[in-house]
């Protein structure tokens, strides 16, 4: 019985033309599907009708998967594929299900025996990583690390030492908001050789990727802002 497909659509990392970063298989099955599960509403029909759906956005049929859906709504996403249905799903940016709500909708897939498809993309993960000289042959992504200033403090100890212990990347991102009051934590906490790469809005104008010690930062403090950031810190 035909199941149909879950197809894992990457989507761009800044503003700018989709054909210089998702190669044309992604735009073909994009025009294929007219169901897509979707973490942001507004943002996801704009990317659609910028990647060919044009015109067509109102008839799609879009679902919410996000922060927000509970476990009974992220169940019924299940009944969508009924008839052997393919759906695209999508994140904000980048590959969807990595640091993203939607990989509860991947699991679900698999324990129905739907097929899963990732498409090739941007992951700011991957580019910082290698962009950042540190350690690409072992490292930990840690996702977000706790909001408040003394967990979060702890939280950067632990992972500074099992760098060290490892010489391990330690991968971690902060809601943008926060990204300055995540980086004076790093300063305050961290050992003075500890590297730290700090990459900032990747594939956009103001791209920023720059590795230093935490020595070195301190002398030569960056603004990051409400910027998609990735840290990536190596004892």
């Amino acid at each position: 019985m035909n199941k149909g497909i879950l197809y894992l659509l990457p989507t761009p990392l800044s503003d700018g033309e989709l054909s210089d970063v998702l190669p044309a298989k992604e735009l073909e099955v994009i025009a294929s599907l007219d169901c897509f599960v979707v973490e942001e509403l507004r943002t996801a029909r704009r990317f659609l009708s910028a990647a060919g759906k044009r015109g067509q956005v109102e008839s799609l049929e879009l679902h919410e998967l996000n922060e927000h859906t509970s476990p009974e709504e992220l169940s019924k996403l299940a009944a969508i594929f009924e008839g052997g249905r393919s759906v695209g799903l999508l994140s904000e940016a980048g590959l969807p299900a990595v640091a993203d709500p939607g990989a509860g909708l991947v699991e679900i897939c698999h324990q129905k025996g739907i097929r899963v498809v990732p498409l090739v993309g941007p992951s700011s993960l991957m580019m910082a990583l290698m962009s950042s000289g540190l350690n690409g042959q072992s490292f930990a992504f840690r996702g977000y690390l706790p909001a408040k200033t003394p967990e979060r403090r702890k939280a950067l100890q632990d992972i500074e030492k099992l760098s060290a212990r490892l010489r391990q990347s330690q991968i971690f991102i902060e809601t943008p908001y926060r990204n300055d009051a995540m980086l004076a934590d790093i300063l305050e906490c961290c050992n003075g050789n500890t590297r730290l790469c700090i990459a900032v809005n990747i594939t956009a104008p103001d791209e920023m990727i720059r590795t230093r010690s935490v020595a070195q930062w301190k002398k030569d403090l960056p603004v990051i802002g409400k910027r998609p950031c990735v840290f990536i810190l190596l004892a």
